[in-house]
């Protein structure tokens, strides 16, 4: 298990993406998010280590999973099965021993070759799309060191690269994960420093520094905010946005509506949702949005 440590923790590998940069993509996502998101569509990705999912709709209630568990993680209470991530050292067990595949895990450590061996299995369409690859999460800063290691293995192939990141980070880090990073998928979920700490959790300083160092030092960069109702969704929130990054010199701008997609995912990890009863937002619903980016310069879309 040390020796796993080593190695990038993947919680998916998605072919064939379309909305993570220009062209075809693969899509590597790394597990591990110093963010805590309150409207998170991926809650699976903030755990930087293997965890296990219990689907209740599955479950037969055998409780061999609790009967095998070498340390003691799982207990069975008000007919749930409960897991302590605390206790829980990955081992899947559990996941090999559920015959109705109740149980899951969420993550795997993975060898660089194995990721890049099938990264290159689609090196024709990146060709010919433009394409290539987008580093995800999760945050992959949190993994920067194997990050790092397989970006360098992309540029062997020429393939080009891109990060989506929050860029909640040491500069030293930032700067080394971007040294041959094409383009940033730069995530911003609020402008103003307090307010973005009640939404995730951390203060958004140095997040704002990492974004002005990538400008500066002539990185290709894509502001991406997911609107969020109640958070960051007035025309006020739009406008301040639109100074802020008009200030750093970040000229393009993706907005994400809210969705609930993830939901069930909280409960799969038994974990609450706060927001399961805010309504999804689409792209009709924020025209005026995109409309005050669009009058203060910015290149804005959906």
């Amino acid at each position: 298990m040390e020796d796993d440590k080593m190695l990038p923790c993947i919680f998916n590998i998605q072919k064939f993406s379309l909305h993570d940069g220009p062209g075809i993509r693969t899509v590597v996502f790394f597990k591990g998010c110093p963010l805590a998101c309150k409207w998170c569509s991926n809650p699976e990705s903030q755990n930087p280590s293997i965890e296990i999912t219990w689907d209740k709709s599955k479950c037969v209630h055998c409780l061999r999973c609790v009967q095998i568990c070498p340390q003691k993680a799982i207990t069975h209470s008000n007919n749930k099965i409960i897991i302590d991530r605390r206790k829980c050292d990955g081992c899947l067990k559990c996941v090999d021993e559920c015959s109705q595949n109740a149980l899951n895990n969420e993550g795997e450590y993975k060898e660089i070759s194995d990721i890049i061996n099938e990264i290159l299995k689609d090196l024709p369409f990146y060709e010919e799309s433009n394409g290539g690859v987008t580093l995800s999460g999760g945050e992959v800063l949190s993994q920067y060191k194997q990050a790092i290691e397989l970006i360098k293995e992309c540029k062997k192939h020429n393939i080009h690269v891109a990060i989506e990141t929050t860029g909640y980070a040491s500069q030293n880090e930032f700067k080394a994960l971007i040294e041959d990073v094409d383009l940033l998928l730069f995530d911003m979920k609020h402008y103003d420093s307090d307010k973005h700490y009640e939404g995730t959790g951390v203060y958004n300083e140095i997040i704002i520094e990492n974004m002005t160092y990538a400008v500066n030092s002539g990185k290709m960069i894509i502001g991406r905010i997911p609107v969020i109702p109640g958070f960051n969704a007035s025309l006020k929130d739009a406008l301040e946005f639109s100074k802020l990054l008009k200030k750093i010199g970040v000229k393009e701008v993706n907005l994400l509506p809210f969705h609930q997609l993830g939901q069930r995912k909280y409960e799969l990890l038994n974990r609450d949702y706060s927001l399961k009863l805010v309504k999804q937002l689409h792209p009709e619903d924020l025209k005026d949005y995109q409309k005050v980016f669009l009058d203060e310069g910015l290149n804005c879309y959906f």
